[in-house]
């Protein structure tokens, strides 16, 4: 074989060629993403910043690339999501851009020292394990985590039911790794851009696209076979959503306004009722007081006349900067069944949730039942809680903002598919829908500008034993974390093994 050609390059060309190869893979993770959910992309996207980063960057300046892929990312896919809230957490791409600048700026010497034998093996336990971290973080969650372009591909999504989405991810980021793998060996074969270049083998990149092809079909074929059916029943559910949001509203003072959303909720639950509905949600913060000391509205009496269940979210404010966010189930008897408190309220937003760290499941006639509360389903703890105990039917009272309304609900879809649950949203006015236990989503509002709906359809219920993943947790992400820790620590002497 004849040796690669060196082609001479100035630093600030092969600096302009790398970022922008990197700025196109982060644009091809945006276009994975919904709106536009081009789903190929996310398997094949990170290719361009990996090969901007270890082949096209000046040696000094791989993590320029990560950084800038990084940003293009994050910006456009999480920067007009945050966008309305304001404070820091628009600068949130920039911040975590700026940490990988850092962090990843020993990288390649790492990988030439040790023949990029780990480049596969570090890199999806760093990808994976970042992703179980940002579990903990109040402000992070499951957001623009790398499964979600797939939220609508339920004949590939299924495994999650055993792996969890990081083990989704951690799939999607292996094929990446792969793939990198492999064009830079093909390049190394012909060219090769400075003398110290350490050059991958056929044999290495062959290894490793032989075991994410493997890896993926292996998946693919337990999706199918775990799309099997369940002998479970079927119940009609129902969402109520206003055209604006009620508690917005409340809050700023539009009394009239607030009382004509109540009128046509109430009317929205009867027609929902008319149309077979024996469970019906209603959204986040629906009113401002605390329905089992007085009953305002009546629901009580609204659940006997339309023989339904009622899972309905209210705010009640104890004092200056705190409140409770909670959901209550109204059963066909007129009786309050229990409370749930909002388990992960969204700090950034100013809001408390004193009453958090209860699940009641409710044992009923249709099922058993449970609530969670908007910000709840971008975690993946919330629902595996009350599915542990049973649930087989979880209502999801929400109270997004315009940029989220195409997004947020496909969260859902992994929370349904993780735990075996069917799922029912109601949100304030931009996004509701019914989720059955494998994803597949069964009817859907979503309207950017804001609209009324009432969301009606059958549901299967879940199993109420749950999955391999509601009784493990983040099982997959625990051991990549272990792997990241052990790439971070043991990076020296793995080169001085080599």
């Amino acid at each position: 074989m004849s040796e690669p050609l060196l082609i001479k390059l100035s630093n600030p060309l092969r600096v302009l060629l790398g970022l922008l190869c990197a700025a196109a893979g982060g644009l091809a993770f945006v276009l994975a993403f919904p709106p536009f959910e081009i789903w190929p992309l996310i398997f094949i996207g990170w290719v361009l910043v990996l090969f901007a980063q270890f082949r096209l960057m000046p040696r000094k300046l791989g993590s320029l690339a990560s950084a800038l892929g990084l940003f293009v990312w994050l910006q456009g896919y999480l920067g007009r999501v945050f966008a309305p809230v304001g404070s820091y957490m628009a600068y949130l791409p920039l911040i975590l851009s700026v940490f990988t600048l850092f962090a990843e700026m020993s990288l390649l010497r790492f990988h030439e020292k040790t023949g990029y034998r780990w480049f596969v093996a570090s890199g999806v336990a760093n990808w994976a394990g970042t992703e179980l971290i940002r579990l903990f973080v109040p402000i992070a969650g499951t957001w623009a985590f790398i499964a979600t372009p797939l939220f609508r591909q339920v004949w590939l999504i299924q495994p999650v039911s055993v792996f969890g989405i990081i083990g989704l991810g951690a799939l999607i980021y292996w094929v990446n790794l792969a793939l990198t793998l492999m064009l830079m060996g093909l390049f190394d074969q012909r060219w090769k851009l400075d003398d110290a270049v350490v050059a991958i083998s056929d044999r290495q990149w062959k290894r490793w696209m032989l075991s994410a092809g493997v890896t993926l079909a292996a998946w693919i074929i337990l999706s199918l076979v775990l799309l099997r059916p369940m002998d479970t029943p079927r119940v009609t559910v129902a969402a109520v959503q206003p055209a604006v949001s009620p508690i917005i509203n409340a809050n700023q003072g539009h009394a009239d306004l607030v009382e004509a959303l109540h009128a046509r909720m109430l009317e929205q639950t009867r027609q929902a009722a008319d149309q077979g509905a024996r469970l019906i949600a209603w959204p986040e913060g629906g009113f401002l007081w605390d329905p089992q000391v007085e009953d305002k509205l009546g629901l009580a009496g609204l659940a006997q006349e339309t023989n339904s269940y009622l899972a309905v979210g209210y705010v009640v404010n104890i004092q200056e900067g705190l409140f409770r966010n909670e959901a209550t189930v109204i059963d066909p008897q007129g009786r309050f069944l229990g409370v749930f408190g909002k388990d992960h309220p969204v700090v950034f937003g100013g809001e408390t949730s004193p009453t958090r760290g209860t699940y009641p499941v409710y044992d009923t006639e249709i099922g058993k039942l449970g609530t969670i509360i908007c910000y709840d389903l971008d975690y993946t703890d919330t629902a595996r809680k009350l599915v542990r105990q049973g649930a087989q039917l979880i209502a999801v009272p929400s109270n997004d903002w315009t940029t989220i309304a195409g997004i947020h609900y496909t969260h859902l879809v992994f929370r349904a598919v993780e735990n075996r649950v069917a799922m029912v949203k109601a949100d304030g006015g931009f996004d509701s829908a019914i989720i059955d236990p494998y994803g597949r989503i069964v009817s859907l509002a979503s309207c950017t500008e804001g609209c009324e709906a009432t969301v009606v359809g059958e549901v299967q219920l879940g199993s109420g034993a749950g999955t391999l993943n509601t009784r493990l947790g983040d099982w997959v992400g625990w051991l990549a974390l272990a792997g990241m820790f052990f790439f971070i620590f043991s990076s020296g002497w793995l080169a001085k093994k080599a």
